[in-house]
């Protein structure tokens, strides 16, 4: 599946909030792969305790983003998905952070860019990097 529900709340972000720093593209990104990894990092090594994988890679997930100046909310339920997921994400391990969530995020930027660009007066991103 090709889908995740963090991405609907990034959608609000990338086409409701579009001079948010939090919707720029390195946040978006960044934000849910970064997320990814972390969350199926916790799963891997604490996922006998979902309790203590789900609050661990949410919790981790949200310092990596603030260190890494990558912060995007929705990447909070991009590490909780990786831990309570289907056994089916749960398989995928690693390629997880890059199927569904690198190329969903870089799908959704796509139509971001083609749809808030269509306007006069409407520029996005603010900026890349």
């Amino acid at each position: 599946n090709m889908v995740i529900g963090s991405f609907g709340a990034s959608a609000v972000l990338v086409y409701g909030a579009i001079d948010s720093p939090l919707a720029q593209p390195r946040n978006l990104i960044g934000g849910h792969v970064l997320s990814a990894v972390i969350g199926v990092f916790c799963y891997q090594f604490f996922g006998s305790q979902l309790w203590l994988a789900a609050a661990l890679a949410v919790a981790t997930a949200i310092a990596a983003m603030h260190l890494t100046k990558t912060l995007h909310p929705p990447g909070g339920a991009t590490a909780l998905i990786a831990v309570i997921g289907s056994p089916a994400l749960h398989d995928s391990g690693y390629m997880y952070a890059l199927l569904p969530v690198g190329r969903g995020a870089l799908i959704l930027l796509f139509f971001a860019l083609l749809v808030n660009n269509i306007p006069k007066g409407r520029r996005y991103p603010k900026f890349w990097l």
